[in-house]
């Protein structure tokens, strides 16, 4: 096991375009385009009543700038991934960060509801193949000793792009225009693009027949689910519209192992499963992120409508919260290597627990902004800790080869709860008679973080069973 102080050691990457780049550039060249599919996950939220008005968009079209976005980069990562070991994990990436690219400016063109929507889809799609690639293209271009600190920085930038999404989002809004949330991914690509060629080897997983079955019906579980999730709120949870889609979907998944079991070349082969950091970490992925992103949107809004700020001023305000996990994940993942796994992740899922239950008397006692900076800061230190062991874990035990398929699939499972953490706190709120108005939040948001609190306690329990100190 390599100490410390070898794996903090200045070393170089392995060869890229023919010569030794250093790790830092490796680290830039992945992280940089997974920023931009994670960011515009909620970079719309404040920019939609601006939205509306100018293109004259109806409720529902609203919720679709969001959702088709969510439904095409869910569906399609576990594919892009396929795609990606058969034709190279590098020239699959850029060919998504292009289509990502083209659909961001045919976005911020867009004269009507309907292209918008349009766009957004295609963005998503070209997210897929951005997201899940970016870590297994990371891991296998930097040496071993290297690789859980700039798995933990890829961490800490993957939830960095997700929490400051309505941040960024409010001040291009509030500075420039809606369309400028848009314009912003083409210069990032244009830096982007020639980083990759330049920092990240290209590589390949086995080549192996393409599951058409078992794609079509996985990416049809996380479709239908992700479906019914997103409309339960607004078209009641009992609907036909949203009750089938829940139910196929749930049917989906068992039927999927049972055509998966004894196919190597399954889409999610099932042996992945036999890794117990694989297991956990997809258990962790899916409960801590139903808290804290439900948590971090129900938020946003409650120190904009309860406190009085402006989007951009109550994203600010977060940034005790949304901005440790670049200082702490890095940390975290250079300590991991020494104290194991399981430790950071209790410790980190734990004081995110803590911080949610301390966010719910806060808000249901009316306290001042100031009340609220501790619990931020311990919820940024707590997701700092969580995000380099888990993306560590993901890889644990298995080959490079299946790094890929692994890394999608937990990409996947934490974008499901992204979207499943929004839609059961919003319900939750609802249903204790919440309301979006400056007095609507009390008796209802307090509810809606225990919630989130138990979900990312849940995920303490899963955490327990992470692989821990190697001897």
């Amino acid at each position: 096991m390599s100490t410390l102080a070898e794996t903090v050691a200045p070393a170089a990457a392995p060869r890229a375009a023919g010569r030794r780049v250093p790790v830092w550039l490796a680290v830039v060249a992945a992280s940089l385009p997974m920023f931009m599919a994670t960011l515009d996950n909620l970079v719309m939220t404040t920019a939609l009543p601006v939205i509306r008005a100018d293109l004259d968009s109806s409720v529902g079209q609203l919720s679709w700038f969001l959702n088709a976005y969510t439904l095409a980069f869910a569906t399609f990562m576990l594919p892009a991934a396929t795609l990606g070991d058969r034709l190279g994990r590098r020239r699959v990436m850029v060919a998504g960060l292009t289509v990502f690219t083209l659909a961001s400016i045919a976005s911020a063109l867009s004269t009507s509801s309907e292209a918008l929507i349009a766009a957004r889809a295609v963005q998503g799609l070209g997210a897929a193949a951005i997201m899940p690639l970016s870590l297994t293209l990371l891991a296998s271009s930097v040496p071993p000793a290297m690789r859980a600190v700039a798995i933990g920085i890829w961490g800490g930038v993957s939830g960095l792009g997700v929490a400051l999404g309505p941040v960024i989002g409010g001040a291009v809004v509030e500075g420039v225009s809606w369309q400028a949330i848009f314009w912003l991914n083409v210069p990032v690509a244009l830096i982007a693009l020639p980083l990759l060629f330049l920092a990240v080897r290209e590589s390949k997983g086995t080549w192996q027949r393409i599951d058409l079955v078992g794609t079509t019906m996985l990416g049809g579980a996380v479709f239908l689910g992700i479906w019914g999730i997103v409309h339960g709120n607004d078209d009641g949870w009992t609907s036909l519209g949203v009750l089938g889609p829940l139910v196929v979907a749930g049917l989906l998944v068992p039927a999927y192992v049972l055509w998966a079991r004894g196919r190597s070349y399954a889409v999610l082969p099932l042996r992945l499963f036999s890794s117990r950091g694989f297991s956990v970490a997809n258990v962790i992925g899916l409960t801590f992120t139903v808290g804290m992103f439900g948590t971090v949107f129900l938020l946003s809004q409650y120190l904009q409508v309860v406190q009085g700020y402006s989007p951009l001023e109550a994203g600010l305000r977060t940034l005790p919260w949304t901005a440790a996990p670049m200082v702490v994940a890095p940390i975290a993942g250079a300590l991991s290597a020494r104290t194991g796994l399981r430790g950071l992740l209790v410790t980190g899922l734990v004081l995110q627990t803590a911080s949610l239950v301390w966010f719910a008397w806060l808000t249901e006692n009316g306290s001042d902004y100031v009340s609220f900076i501790v619990p931020l800061a311990m919820a940024g230190v707590g997701m700092g800790l969580t995000f380099a062991p888990s993306a560590t874990a993901v890889l644990e035990g298995l080959p490079d080869s299946e790094f890929a398929i692994a890394s999608s699939a937990n990409s996947t499972v934490r974008e499901f709860g992204v979207a499943f953490g929004i839609a059961l706190l919003v319900a939750v709120f609802l249903g204790n008679g919440g309301e979006i108005s400056p007095t609507g939040y009390d008796g209802a948001i307090g509810p809606a973080l225990l919630t989130g609190a138990a979900a990312v306690a849940v995920a303490v329990v899963a955490a327990l069973f992470a692989p821990g100190r190697r001897r």
